[in-house]
This record gives structure tokens, C-alpha cells and sequence, in this order.
């Protein structure tokens, strides 16, 4: 494992002199000295309702949300991103957990048929450092989601905006999740199109964006997301997790995208939280042992097993 330290991190010019020294804390504390972010997604009570957390194949304590707050405690993780009425209800009891507050969520009853997707912020980055400071918790940035080709762009571009500036004024990490959705998206995972959309977030000033991973039929999947990683510069790629698939599969395709195309990270969800506890804690760490401590499938996989400890 490749470590950081503080004069590694590159901290943007919008960052007050007063907050450098928290923005390097919360960078490093986030990435766990590696540079590379191990994002645990807990936003999808939202965005997708009941769906991700009970049904067939579904672990049962997946049903309740404290199971989420088990796993993020229990497993070596970067961040922890979820809403703030959930951190409010659960946090007093996860204190060692580290968060990100996720500002804006929306379900996904409406179908794009119907209306392109406005997923409108929730709450202000003041409140949640407010929240930080009342409640002594561990958060080290905000989220926000945009969609762009949606008509209401133009609303979620001008949010983004104010929430990385805003973020950086406290020192907080700024993670956008962009996804190109709308009616005048013919195809949202097309690579020359999600490589626009990270350099959006890069002209955002993010320091993290989280894509959903690009496809085309016949391009080499080892190769196709190095455009999006280009065209981010300076803002880190991380890709969502996407459905549910077997675990060895997973974690030969997240160490593909950060060894092969130089994807900064993972953003992981339903191939977690869907499991059991012991086995959730489990696939956090073996996702851990590849963003983090860069090691291969096979050792991972012991990770994943539990023949071999991680200690990060």
C-alpha cells in the first residue's frame, strides 16, 4: 500500500487558508491515506425506495436501516453517504463511523417518461456544518446528485456550483453524482458521453465524481473508461456499483477500473448492504483491500472468505 501524506494532497485555491488544514484532514481521513476513495452508499432508501433492502435474495436485517450503520461501523470503509434524518436517528450510536451527507435525493417513482428527473437539494452545506458541530459527528462532505440532458439542468448545475464552493469554504470534500438522464439522452451509458459528464464535474470544481460505468458494444471494457478519467483532470472518478453480481466479478472489475483505466475509487451499495452482516462487513473489506491497499483478486478474495484480516 502506497500511503499519502499531507503535502501529497492538492488542495483547490477556493479553499480559505482558515479551512486547509481541515480540507487535508478530511481528504486524507476519507481516503485513508491512499488517495482513493471507498465510498459505502446509503442514499438508495430514497432513490429507490423499499427495492435495494427486502425481497428475494435479500438478507432480512437488510429491511432496517440501522443495518446500514452496522456495516459502516464494523467494516474498514472511507466515507459512509447518506441523508442527514438518518445520520440524525442513527448517528448518536455510530459515533466511529465517518459521513458524508448526502444534500439532495429523489425517488424513483416518476419515470423519465413522464418528466425528466430534478432531484432538488434538500438541505444547505451551512446546516450540515452546523449539524457537524452540534452533534460532534465525524463528516467529511456533502454529496449532491445532477442529471444532466434533464431539462432542469440548468437548476442542478447552479446547486452543484454553490455546494462545492460552499463545501470548500469549511473544508469539506465536495462528491457530485452526475449521470446524463433525460428525454434527450439517447443513451446514458454511452463512454464519449459520461466522459462529458466528468468533465462537468471537473469544471464544478468537485473533488470526487461518481459515474455510473460507461458501455458500448464491442469496445474493450478494461480500456473504456480512461476518456472519463481524462476528461476529469484533477477531479477523482469513482464508479458507482451498479446491480448486484457475483463477488468475484465485482472486484475483478473494480480493480480493472483503478489499475487499468485509473479510476480513483468506488461508490458500492446493493453488492453490500444486501447481505448479511458478517458477509457485508466482508465485501467492504475486500473492496477495501483492492481501492485502498491496491491488492490483487485473489488476496481480496481471501479478505472476502475470511482467511486473511485487513487492517488498514
Amino acid at each position: 500500500m502506497t500511503t499519502i501524506g499531507e503535502k501529497d494532497v492538492l488542495v483547490p485555491v477556493d479553499i480559505p487558508e482558515v479551512a486547509r488544514d481541515t480540507y487535508v484532514a478530511n481528504y486524507l481521513a476519507a481516503t485513508r491515506h491512499s488517495g482513493r476513495l471507498m465510498l459505502f452508499a446509503g442514499d438508495q432508501k430514497v432513490e429507490h425506495l423499499n427495492d435495494d433492502f427486502y425481497g428475494e435474495g435479500i438478507a432480512e436485517e437488510n429491511a432496517e436501516p440501522e443495518h446500514l450503520f452496522r456495516i459502516a461501523s464494523q467494516a474498514e470503509i472511507g466515507v459512509f453517504a447518506t441523508q442527514v434524518g438518518l445520520i440524525a436517528r442513527y448517528g448518536g450510536d455510530y459515533r466511529s463511523v465517518a459521513y458524508l451527507v448526502k444534500l439532495n435525493s429523489k425517488t424513483n417513482l416518476v419515470k423519465t417518461e413522464q418528466m425528466d428527473p430534478f432531484s432538488q437539494q434538500w438541505y444547505g452545506v451551512d446546516q450540515v456544518a452546523d449539524f457537524a458541530a452540534s452533534s460532534g459527528l465525524t463528516i467529511l462532505g456533502v454529496g449532491y446528485t445532477l442529471y444532466l440532458g434533464s431539462e432542469w439542468e440548468h437548476e442542478m448545475l447552479y446547486q452543484a456550483a454553490q455546494i462545492v464552493l460552499r463545501a470548500h469554504k469549511y473544508g469539506l470534500l465536495a462528491v457530485l453524482w452526475v449521470y446524463p438522464r433525460g428525454q434527450a439522452v439517447e443513451d446514458e451509458k454511452d463512454p464519449h458521453l459520461i466522459a462529458g459528464a466528468t468533465g462537468v464535474a471537473a469544471c464544478l470544481g468537485a473533488d470526487f465524481v461518481k459515474i455510473n460505468y460507461p458501455r458500448k458494444e464491442g469496445a474493450e471494457s478494461k480500456e473504456i473508461l480512461k476518456e472519463a478519467v481524462k476528461a476529469a483532470g484533477r477531479t477523482k472518478v469513482v464508479c458507482a456499483g451498479g446491480s448486484s453480481v457475483d463477488v468475484p466479478s465485482f472486484l475483478q472489475d473494480l480493480r480493472d477500473q483503478i489499475f487499468v483505466s485509473g479510476a480513483a475509487g468506488n461508490a458500492t451499495g446493493r453488492n453490500i448492504h444486501q447481505k448479511p452482516l458478517d458477509e457485508a462487513v466482508k465485501m467492504c473489506n475486500a473492496i477495501s483491500a483492492i481501492t485502498i491497499k491496491g491488492w490483487d483478486v485473489e488476496q481480496a478474495m481471501s479478505v472476502y472468505k475470511g482467511q486473511r484480516e485487513l487492517a488498514i
